[in-house]
């Protein structure tokens, strides 16, 4: 007997999903893109993309959402996609923040992927509506060649297409690609194609059927930093005696071309305009206002050739490393520093505390692998929960310090592919009784009083053997 309604069941939940699958195929085909404009910034190693759509709805019934899609090979290098709506007209338009999910759609072609644009308001029949999408991608600048000396210039390649993929029936688009400089060495011709400068632009292009796609590939000078943290581990202590601790570990890498032949230092100090255009031999780390106790160090000791300039809204450290770093070359240090408390810790409404902190990487301009932020709530702190705008995995740990007795919990969350779109706000909650405060002094008052017990005693206790 539960054989049959088993299998009744599946049929069911069978049929559920492909109603659902055929919803989604007709409300893609009942949008169309009247027009779209995609400028791709190609000035650092970090492709910054701006996509304009007008979405009309030329179907019977209202849209909830909007389909974008990528190409699978942009897909592993994607860091963030972020969507705002327009209203109204020129001085008084404002936008909406929406949400952007990833989502999957059947027969995808070539592996293709998605992200769906939920809309504020269902888009009704004939009417349309403006996106503002930007997305950012790592990795997606190739050195060609892939070893250059100290005197030559770093040469890319960035692989795109000339038309926007999407599902959608597009009308008119346009491609517009900025490179660093007017060095360009070749680009792929897609006509009508023109160049202005640093500008390359591909279009219009009239009425493109979905899913079209032109590859174009363009070479070249990209002269800027190719910073990489392939792993950042940034703490941060919460000491409700009125001080919060941030300790950074760096793991920097120049992901950039390949250094070959001998480092002259001579020739790299004399003209370094000409020596090693493509390395860099310092780094901008934007702090918080208010800090303190800074220090910058690696394996050796500590390093002085940093500077730090404070003042009531930001604090900015140049950091130099002990030696400039050219393509394939690393460093490692650490970088800790002390901010007030009052500044970053408040209560809530529910009698609960919670952290309010920065998320992502002090450095400028820079791409994190892998990025492992810990919060270390103080001995006794229950309940905790993180409240992140994007997703990443979570989970806890224990610490143990000086004069713990049951550990300190930490919230631990991880995400990998950071760049400087993930420098937002996030709180961790946690609930704390003030009683706990009372716990270290009373420690060490116990051990106090235990000593001078202990000397009084053996002062006065004889232990010698006599007659």
């Amino acid at each position: 007997m539960e054989g049959p309604i088993r299998a009744r069941e599946a049929l069911a939940l069978t049929l559920l999903s492909l109603l659902f699958f055929l919803s989604r195929s007709s409300a893609l085909h009942d949008l169309l893109i009247s027009n779209a404009e995609r400028r791709i910034d190609l000035s650092s190693h970090i492709v910054k993309v701006y996509l304009t759509l007008k979405v009309e709805n030329a179907g019977s019934s209202p849209a909830s959402e909007v389909v974008l899609a990528f190409p699978p090979s942009q897909v592993d290098h994607l860091a963030t996609v972020e969507a705002l709506a327009t209203k109204g007209k020129r001085k008084k338009t404002t936008f909406v923040r929406l949400e952007v999910k990833p989502t999957e759609l059947p027969d995808a072609p070539n592996d293709t992927k998605y992200f769906t644009i939920y809309l504020a308001n269902p888009l009704n029949s004939g009417e349309s509506i403006t996106l503002e999408v930007l997305y950012m991608l790592t990795h997606s600048l190739e050195p060609f060649p892939a070893e250059i000396g100290q005197s030559e210039s770093q040469l890319v390649y960035y692989r795109d297409s000339a038309l926007v993929l999407s599902p959608y029936h597009i009308k008119q688009q346009t491609t517009f690609i900025k490179t660093p400089s007017t060095k360009v060495e070749s680009f792929a011709r897609v006509e009508p194609t023109n160049r202005a400068g640093t500008e390359i632009k591909y279009g219009p292009y009239e009425d493109r059927t979905p899913y079209s796609f032109s590859p174009i590939l363009v070479h070249f000078e990209n002269n800027s930093p190719f910073a990489v943290v392939e792993e950042l581990v940034r703490e941060v202590e919460i000491s409700h005696w009125g001080n919060l601790q941030v300790t950074e570990q760096y793991k920097l890498v120049h992901a950039g071309a390949r250094h070959k032949g001998v480092f002259s230092r001579v020739d790299y100090q004399s003209r370094p305009s000409f020596n090693g255009v493509s390395s860099f031999r310092y780094l901008l780390a934007r702090l918080p206002p208010r800090v303190h106790s800074v220090y910058y160090r690696d394996e050796i000791g500590n390093i002085s050739s940093s500077h730090l300039r404070t003042d009531s809204r930001k604090s900015e450290l140049e950091i130099e490393p002990r030696y400039p770093l050219f393509g394939g070359w690393k460093a490692t240090f650490v970088v800790g520093y002390g901010l007030p408390l009052q500044d970053f810790l408040f209560e809530s409404s529910e009698d609960r505390r919670y952290l309010n902190f920065t998320f992502g990487c002090p450095l400028i301009e820079t791409v994190v692998d892998k990025l492992t932020f810990k919060v270390v709530l103080p001995e006794g702190s229950k309940d905790p929960s993180a409240v992140v705008p994007f997703p990443v995995d979570q989970h806890l740990e224990t610490k143990y310090s000086y004069l713990d007795i049951v550990g300190r919990t930490v919230v631990v969350l991880e995400k990998k592919n950071v760049v400087p779109g993930h420098n937002s706000h996030f709180q961790v909650y946690y609930t704390f009784k003030p009683i706990f405060m009372l716990a270290e002094p009373l420690m060490l008052a116990s051990a106090f009083f235990l000593f001078f017990i202990a000397c009084i005693a053996y002062l006065h206790i004889d232990l010698s053997i006599r007659k």
